[in-house]
């Protein structure tokens, strides 16, 4: 997806150039001027790479402010949604906060790598915000977390299916469940919940409305954080300190 997005993007940028070298040629037209502009461009035709370029650059610049103004706007609904699941800390001064899916092959890769820090600090709340787009068992599965909320489970389940092996079924989420020890038969009545349901539209919504694009997406301190490496994201939380 977001090499289609840069395709696109790199595609609108030429189009913009070539657009404004026209509207400049026009109006050297008028003025008598368009064969210095042709002379130009044959001296340079790299000049209409460069204009595409730093329309890129444009753009970028501007997503990141809108990014991190979309952030900072969001900070209560990121970290002190009270039916959110969390990790660590209940009380923790600095909060990190996961966009993930079960299904996610990524998200499998960073979770030891979350579970090392939240040992480590123990300052840490991570707050885990589950998207079900990526298969139909990612919504089994982030139902059967958010539910098992409800029994003081929440990172017992979150992590046990985590560790599942192979790809994920109903039958392999429930028995990880169990085992966390949870009550099953309490567990699929409130999978089925309001509660439940509202806490995944709401996490969907937020996610589009800060231009979530993928997969594990990790928030701290109003700032996107995108790495796999235990290292990177450890010194990023010492900065928060």
């Amino acid at each position: 997806m977001k090499k289609i997005n840069a395709v696109y993007v790199s595609l609108v940028a030429l189009v913009v150039a070539i657009i404004a070298l026209v509207m400049c040629i026009l109006c050297c037209n008028k003025s008598g001027g368009a064969a210095n502009v042709e002379e130009a461009l044959n001296a340079k035709p790299e000049m209409i790479i460069q204009a595409m370029q730093n329309y890129e650059e444009k753009q970028r610049e501007e997503a990141l402010k809108k990014a991190q103004e979309l952030l900072e706007q969001s900070e209560e609904e990121l970290t002190k949604n009270p039916n959110d699941g969390f990790l660590g800390n209940p009380d923790g001064e600095i909060v990190l906060v996961e966009f993930f899916d079960f299904s996610c092959g990524y998200c499998h890769r960073i979770y030891p790598v979350l579970k090392n820090v939240v040992a480590k600090n123990s300052d840490l709340k991570l707050v885990v915000k589950p998207l079900t787009f990526l298969s139909p068992m990612s919504k089994y599965a982030a139902k059967a977390a958010l539910a098992a909320k409800e029994q003081g489970k929440f990172a017992e389940v979150y992590s046990a299916v985590f560790e599942i092996s192979g790809p994920l079924t109903e039958a392999k989420i429930d028995e990880a469940a169990v085992k966390a020890g949870v009550d099953l038969e309490k567990l699929k009545v409130d999978m089925e919940s309001e509660k439940v349901n509202k806490t995944l539209e709401e996490t969907s919504n937020l996610a589009a409305k800060i231009q979530v694009n993928g997969v594990p997406s990790l928030i701290l301190d109003n700032k996107l954080i995108q790495t796999l490496d235990e290292s990177v994201l450890q010194d990023a939380i010492n900065q928060a300190r």
